[in-house]
């Protein structure tokens, strides 16, 4: 039966308007409107449709999909989004779920393991103060105001078992814990990251065109996300503020660099820290200064340098992330001789827009199995 909310979705991941569509499609705006009304569309318009929007016509065919309302998600910059840009991020979040949702029928993932840290907000502050009597005023007052993402990273990284050290892999670590973590897609240029609970399951989306630093400061302000603010709207300057600030100390935790502080307050000693802790060389900057172990002079002649380099140049730049567990999961379907087209029959999506909502491995598992052919033909000859 034909699934107008499917039709919408479509339309929406498209980045189009009923005007815009019904343009494309040579019909009247009311035309167009009607079918919302549900008035039956004729098939040979819905072909048409299907062609222009790039989705397999039995796409509008399957089971309803679930409405998601933007204040659900943790777009950073909501109001500066046009509606448009809004609906075509959250179309494809909901592409990735259900992306996920038939890897859950193949495969046995790792469950949710992520704290709910919001009962933490009222009762923080006193505890965590006394931890503080032989630092800097600055590191005091940065922590009072901070209180609670310093306190919520802290046990975080506590749970998890992650003591004070770097995280080599922060894409790797999110999903051993049950996260689902998928890319966004070009045309979400105005969106670092997003992320929502969904069922019971945790999804982080990813702009992965930013830096590799970029992209795992993105992570990890998604992932306070997830811990903080899983029951209330996701939205505003103030959560936006505790996210950063989370990922801030979960990234580079407060002990580690007070115990390893910079020899010099410089550029140089930047960089020589960067490759431990793997974040930005602003970043780190920022968390050093805040933290009272670097001036604010020095922290300003750092910025000057940097900006200098231009706002895409970072210095020593590592390298990108991608899922392990999604590589894993294609590569098992590769040595299962799976045909990737029935992927894309029983979820109605073509092949390149998994592709892309999965850090491009679709791409690799082709490159692997026209290898694995290969061979098999080799040994035959």
């Amino acid at each position: 039966m034909f699934n107008m909310g499917r039709f919408d979705l479509a339309r929406q991941r498209r980045g189009l308007t009923k005007r815009d569509l019904a343009h494309l499609l040579g019909v009247t705006d009311r035309t167009v409107s009607n079918w919302y009304s549900n008035q039956e569309i004729d098939e040979r318009i819905l072909e048409k449709a299907a062609e222009i929007l790039d989705f397999p016509l039995s796409f509008f065919y399957g089971n309803d999909i679930e409405k998601i309302h933007a204040e659900s998600v943790s777009f950073r910059a909501l109001t500066k989004m046009t509606a448009r840009k809004r609906d075509m991020a959250i179309s494809q979040t909901i592409l990735a779920e259900m992306i996920s949702d038939w890897i859950d029928l193949k495969f046995e993932l790792p469950l949710p393991n992520v704290p709910d840290l919001h009962e933490l907000r009222s009762d923080f502050s006193s505890s965590s103060i006394d931890e503080l009597d032989e630092v800097s005023e600055d590191e005091v007052n940065y922590y009072l105001k901070y209180s609670y993402p310093e306190a919520c990273a802290d046990t975080v990284r506590k749970a998890w078992g992650l003591g004070e050290q770097p995280i080599p892999n922060l894409i790797a670590l999110l999903e051993s814990k049950g996260i689902r973590v998928f890319s966004l897609t070009d045309e979400a240029q105005d969106v670092d990251a997003c992320c929502r609970w969904t069922s019971g399951r945790p999804f982080i989306f990813l702009n992965t065109s930013r830096t590799a630093e970029r992209c795992r400061f993105d992570l990890a302000h998604e992932l306070g996300h997830l811990v903080m603010h899983k029951h209330g709207i996701i939205e505003g300057i103030h959560v936006e503020q505790e996210a950063n600030a989370f990922a801030s100390a979960f990234l580079m935790p407060r002990r580690s660099l007070l115990a390893d502080p910079l020899k010099i307050p410089s550029l140089k000693g930047i960089l020589s820290k960067k490759e431990i802790w793997q974040v930005s060389a602003a970043a780190l900057t920022y968390r050093y200064n805040k933290l009272g172990i670097i001036t604010d002079w020095n922290a300003t002649s750092i910025y000057k340098q940097l900006a200098q380099r231009g706002r895409n140049n970072e210095p020593n730049p590592i390298a990108h992330e991608t899922s392990l567990l999604l590589s894993k999961i294609f590569q098992a379907l590769a040595q299962e001789n799976f045909d990737l087209s029935e992927m894309t029959n029983e979820l109605g999506l073509n092949l390149d827009e998994i592709n892309r909502l999965t850090f491009n491995l679709v791409s690799k598992y082709q490159n692997l199995e026209a290898l694995r052919r290969r061979s098999q033909l080799i040994v035959l000859n």
